[in-house]
């Protein structure tokens, strides 16, 4: 019995500890400039409340960026 109580305070010690980015929300946006497609990412954030931050962008006859959305 000890041990089960001692497993549990365990794995509420470490669902406890989980940062809120591990609930985080990742999405991505296509445009012509680079500026375009971080206002595409700031809309969907600021549309459910959020911050973003960019994870990744890249550049061929588009841009494509991906950000990662949290509170």
């Amino acid at each position: 019995m000890k041990t089960i109580k001692t497993l549990t305070i365990a794995a509420a010690a470490a669902l406890s500890l989980m940062s809120a980015a591990s609930f985080a929300q990742t999405v991505s946006a296509t445009s012509l400039t680079l500026d375009g497609a971080e206002a595409k990412i700031a809309a969907q954030a600021k549309q459910n409340g959020e911050q973003y931050r960019i994870l990744e962008a890249s550049n061929g006859n588009v841009v494509h960026m991906t950000a990662e959305l949290y509170k």
